[in-house]
């Protein structure tokens, strides 16, 4: 490795730290990052809060300078240096100076890859008018900061309801704005399963002046009043003086494929497990390249900063000699807007179904975030995602306002280790009433697992009310049923269920229904053992409502 020249291209989480792990293995190689931008390593997982004045200060979101990888590291940043090409025959890198579009070429022992992502901005009409913008970089927050103050603006559309877009209408609207928000799917952060994104749904209509989902953005027009108008695929109109383009990213790859890399089905970089391309002296990092999901093995995209650290130090290690690997990701994510908490871990309904993999099941709860007997407990929606024969756990999802990242963290521990629904029920955690419950959140949800291997509880799905003959039982109280009624739904309490068995018909399943799905566990392990065949419609009345509001709004049709 002795005097071995390292060329980085891109800083942030990825190349920034594969730099600084270089140097802290050899201190004899000369290592050398290049950065079309002005910053070299910044938080932009910051930037929504920058433009909604909650970092008032843009030198709190740089995290290291050109002049402290110099002195600290001995690593050289050349800051507005494009690399634009390179030659894998020669082992040379082609960089253009931004500033003075001077073109020159430098050497390499190995180079790493780490351009990022761009944001998703289509060829739609009107794409270039002044006002809209996409949120990427440092430069892209000013810039968006500047137009606000300069226009004064009042109106802003929001064109995606992902994680970043839901981020920014939440600092807009600390701005005082008036917000749109335009999302071409069904529901809001599509990262999640339906239902749980109807909770968030919920919290950002009641936010916002406008949420528009089914009906994605096509077009952009100059305004009567000199703002912009934004038109719809269906043909509807919001008036905006700022519109911001959160729909996604895509994987930097030009410079990769122009090389002759092997890029992956989804666009990103292919790499092995040790960050290595498909030229052995070429490694890549960061959103730029595709990886496998740990649980089902599947290429995908996963730009997230806490991946790219570990993928940055897994190829210095590698470039170093030293025997690392990239074990691949959970999707291990979290996102606040107003108030509200969204995490999940592994994988969702959804991509389990896209995999082709069946044999799982699905358990809701819908516990306190702490003791209820002590004040302000808050709800956390849990969904837990498990592998049916052994009970291996898959992936969780969960919404609330308190508490909610710490009970995923846990479950994406699990899964890291390869635990099942019997050690969830089991694992020992933090209690005290003001912090959790002796049955914390994570082994209520295991247990309500467990419960469904073991065979003590069957499961149905709301999906079955469509098509079923299953007797609905509803064992809520009769003030309950008469606030939230379920249709088709007959009432038995239950504290009265073993006293009226009589009224329930032998022949047929009985499905039961409390609110949260606890009660009807209770109700279900007393009709098996007086011979009735029963199942838990998991999550209770709780799920049903939040089923009723996202795709599975069909259940409610009945």
């Amino acid at each position: 490795m002795a005097g071995k020249r390292v060329l980085i291209v891109g800083g942030v989480a990825g190349g920034a730290t594969c730099a600084a792990r270089l140097r802290r293995l050899d201190e004899n190689a000369e290592i050398v990052v290049f950065e079309r931008g002005y910053y070299v390593s910044y938080a932009n997982c910051g930037l929504p809060y920058f433009v909604g004045n909650v970092i008032e200060r843009e030198s709190k979101l740089l995290l290291a300078s050109p002049d402290l990888f110099r002195e600290r590291f001995r690593i050289e940043v050349r800051v507005r240096n494009e690399v634009i090409g390179i030659d894998r025959r020669s082992r040379c890198v082609v960089v253009r100076d931004v500033d003075s579009g001077r073109e020159y070429r430098e050497s390499y022992d190995a180079l790493v890859l780490s351009p990022g992502a761009a944001p998703v901005r289509p060829a739609w009409p009107g794409i270039d008018l002044p006002g809209i913008y996409t949120l990427r970089t440092l430069a892209d927050s000013e810039d968006i900061r500047d137009w606000i103050e300069a226009k004064g603006v009042r109106r802003a559309v929001v064109v995606g309801g992902g994680f970043i877009g839901l981020e920014m209408a939440e600092n807009l609207v600390r701005r005082g704005m008036e917000i749109t928000i335009v999302e071409a799917a069904e529901q809001v952060m599509p990262l999640l399963d339906a239902e749980m994104a109807e909770y968030v749904r919920r919290r950002v209509a009641s936010k916002v002046a406008r949420l528009h989902l089914g009906d994605g953005a096509a077009g952009f027009e100059a305004g009567a009043d000199g703002g912009l108008v934004v038109r719809t695929a269906a043909g509807e109109r919001f008036g905006a003086d700022l519109v911001i383009l959160a729909m996604g990213v895509r994987p930097e790859n030009q410079l990769a494929r122009a090389a002759g890399l092997d890029i992956g089905r989804c666009g990103g970089i292919r790499v092995d497990e040790t960050m290595r391309t498909s030229d052995p002296a070429i490694w890549a990092v960061g959103d730029a390249v595709e990886i496998r999901s740990r649980l089902t093995g599947r290429w995908g995209l996963m730009p997230l900063a806490g991946p790219a650290n570990r993928q940055g130090r897994v190829a210095a290690d590698s470039i170093c000699g030293r025997r690392s690997r990239f074990a691949g990701v959970q999707g291990t994510a979290v996102c606040g807007v107003f108030g509200l908490t969204a995490a999940l871990t592994g994988e969702t309904e959804k991509t389990l179904e896209s995999a082709g993999i069946g044999d799982f099941r699905t358990v809701y709860v819908h516990p306190g975030h702490h003791a209820g007997y002590y004040p302000g407990a808050k709800t956390i929606h849990m969904k837990l995602l498990f592998r049916e024969p052994d009970g291996l756990v898959l992936g969780a999802q969960a919404v609330g306002e308190e508490g909610v990242e710490r009970r995923i963290d846990v479950i994406a521990m699990a899964i890291e280790s390869g635990a099942t629904v019997f050690d969830l029920e089991e694992v020992e955690l933090c209690y005290a009433p003001q912090y959790g419950s002796a049955r914390d959140a994570v082994n209520m949800a295991g247990m309500a697992a467990a419960n469904v291997v073991r065979g003590d509880v069957g499961l149905a799905e709301w999906s079955e009310m469509e098509s079923g003959d299953g007797f609905l039982l509803d064992v809520r109280e009769v003030d309950e049923v008469r606030e939230s009624p379920i249709e088709g739904a007959v009432n038995i309490p239950l504290g009265q269920l073993r006293g009226r068995v009589s009224e329930l018909p032998r022949e047929r399943e009985i499905w039961v229904v409390c609110r949260a799905g606890r009660r009807s566990y209770y109700a279900c392990r007393v009709l098996t053992q007086q011979g009735f065949r029963a199942r838990n419609l998991s999550g209770g009345y709780r799920t049903y409502e939040a089923l009723c509001g996202g795709e599975g709004a069909r259940v409610c049709a009945k």
